[in-house]
């Protein structure tokens, strides 16, 4: 019962304000289906394209690993690597997008115990979005953005997999609370709903367009001392529809550090 209460207030959510992802923002965890707990962590690099700091691209690789819908521990199997290129334009001062091309292996297991490893899913897919900032206060930033993609699958050794391709819209919106002005520390408080139609292999049809789930972020967010480096440490409760064999969603621990290059004039 709670669970749907929370998964209905999404609406409400994105109307008062949650969402981040421009020249600071964390590298949200990939779904990793069913699961109790899961971890995500992330090595990147941050690049500013010109010397306005309107332009940037950011570079990374992140590993997922989940439990079974059965134990709590994060390490448990092996889920998912992400190969991810994004880049950036702050078009106006308030206004923002990207557009992105990723490529992911995602670890395929058995739904029913012991939950045996049946393989591997590639995915490739594209993705733009379109964000919009209001600044609230001299410490509070309220972003909301949507986002656009277009996922094509495959099996391991590139044949059809179950699921052709899908487009997903995902609905983002970002608190964000600057903690301190020394190490430029925040906090980040997010909820993001996602949506998505399918073109199956099997069978030969489409699914119907309709909501899939709900994710809710909470993050700290700070820079290194004397290094260039961005360090983002966070939680995300993943809230599946139609997946009720664990108690309150999927929970995510996320770990992702960025380095940060300047801009170079060539």
């Amino acid at each position: 019962m709670l669970k749907f209460r929370l998964i209905n207030l999404f609406p409400i959510i994105l109307l008062l304000g949650i969402h981040i992802n421009t020249v600071y923002g964390q590298v949200s965890p990939p779904g990793l289906g069913k699961a109790k707990t899961a971890s995500w962590s992330v090595l990147g690099l941050r690049r500013k394209l010109d010397s306005a700091g309107t332009k940037e691209a950011l570079t990374y690789i992140g590993l997922g690993t989940k439990s079974t819908p059965d134990d709590s521990n994060p390490f448990h199997k092996q889920a998912i690597w992400v190969l991810n290129h994004e880049v950036y334009h702050k078009f106006a001062p308030n206004q923002q997008y990207s557009y992105a091309l990723s490529y992911r292996r995602q670890n395929v297991y058995d739904e029913k115990a012991p939950y045996h490893n049946e393989g591997v899913e590639q995915e490739f897919r594209l993705y733009g979005r379109y964000a919009y900032t209001f600044k609230l206060a001299e410490r509070w930033k309220w972003k909301n953005t949507l986002r656009q993609e277009f996922r094509k699958f495959f099996t391991a050794d590139f044949h059809k997999a179950e699921e052709n391709f899908q487009f997903r819209t995902r609905l983002k919106s970002q608190l964000n609370f600057k903690i301190s002005y020394k190490n430029k520390q925040e906090l980040a408080l997010s909820a993001e709903g996602l949506f998505a139609i399918s073109k199956l292999n099997e069978p030969d049809a489409w699914s119907s367009f309709g909501y899939k789930e709900t994710r809710l972020g909470f993050y700290y967010m700070t820079d290194i001392p004397k290094t260039p480096l961005r360090l983002d440490v966070g939680y995300m409760n993943d809230l599946i529809k139609g997946y009720d064999q664990v108690d309150f969603g999927v929970h995510y621990l996320a770990v992702d550090l960025i380095w940060n290059l300047p801009y170079h004039k060539h």
